[in-house]
């Protein structure tokens, strides 16, 4: 396979482009309230306060360097940051990243502070990582033992870069 390279920028939040990677929640006001759930297979859902640094990730000349996504198959995942604003990377649960076109179907979300997404099972994503500061706090809820269900795709063994755009 040659190697592909791929530059995405940021796209705003809606919860029209989240919807194939989980959900946007919404107030307790909104008749949709409760139309999704989270979903624990392990009967383990935990919270807590985690953080990313930009210094875990390569940074490039516009941005950072993407270079492998998780999911988790037995749980959903909700984050929220905390502090500053984010950028995440997600595709689709379905995404095998075996073909020489299946970068294009990472997106990136910018994350402003305190606005929640919801990620499905086995939705692949990379971070949050913080879109300028030096780190994010961000609040996460997720299955305790996430570690025994963190499937890892390495793009860059695949020859698949991804460039996170952030200038």
């Amino acid at each position: 396979m040659a190697r592909e390279h791929r530059k995405v920028s940021p796209e705003p939040l809606s919860e029209e482009a989240w919807a194939p990677f989980g959900w946007l929640p919404v107030a307790d006001t909104d008749p949709r309230d409760g139309d999704n759930r989270l979903s624990f297979a392990w009967d383990d859902v935990h919270v807590n306060i985690i953080g990313h640094a930009r210094a875990e990730v390569p940074q490039t000349s516009d941005g950072l360097l993407c270079q492998m996504l998780f999911r988790h198959d037995t749980h959903t995942q909700s984050v929220m940051s905390l502090d500053v604003p984010a950028v995440i990377a997600v595709a689709p649960a379905a995404q095998e990243f075996s073909g020489a076109t299946d970068a294009d179907s990472i997106r990136v979300f910018r994350l402003e502070p305190f606005q929640p997404v919801v990620l499905h099972r086995g939705t692949w994503h990379w971070g949050p990582f913080p879109a300028h500061a030096d780190s994010v706090r961000l609040f996460n809820v997720q299955g305790l033992r996430y570690a025994e269900d963190n499937t890892c795709i390495d793009l860059a063994s695949r020859e698949l870069d991804v460039d996170v755009v952030l200038s």
